[in-house]
């Protein structure tokens, strides 16, 4: 099992940028695959990243491709999403999630957007 902690979020300009960090507790962090999902007020929760176990695969929702880019450090048992240009639309809480034979989340991190 796998505990998550996800820090970084806050209050934003259009255009700005934000880095979004996640720490795993447990063991075999390379062994799952790490991702991020956002949830909007009155929407569902939806992909944003993941990242494979050795951080050789990624891949993105179409909505921020270009600019977040999702990274791991297996060594410090991290996961990050640094995200660049960010647009009103990108408010939102926050999830890191991992999965290997289950699904497993954090508490989530708030991430505001002002235009």
């Amino acid at each position: 099992q796998v505990q998550l902690v996800e820090s970084g979020g806050g209050l934003v300009q259009a255009g700005g940028s934000l880095r979004l960090s996640c720490a795993a507790s447990g063991r075999s962090f390379s062994t799952y695959i790490m991702g991020w999902f956002r949830q909007a007020p009155g929407k569902e929760r939806e992909f944003v990243a993941h990242i494979s176990g050795s951080g050789g695969s990624t891949f993105y929702a179409d909505s921020v491709k270009g600019r977040f880019t999702i990274s791991r450090d297996n060594a410090k048992n991290t996961v990050s999403l640094q995200m660049n240009s960010l647009k009103p639309s990108d408010t939102a809480v926050y999830y890191c999630n991992a999965r290997r034979e289950g699904d497993y989340w954090g508490q989530g991190t708030q991430v505001t957007v002002s235009s």
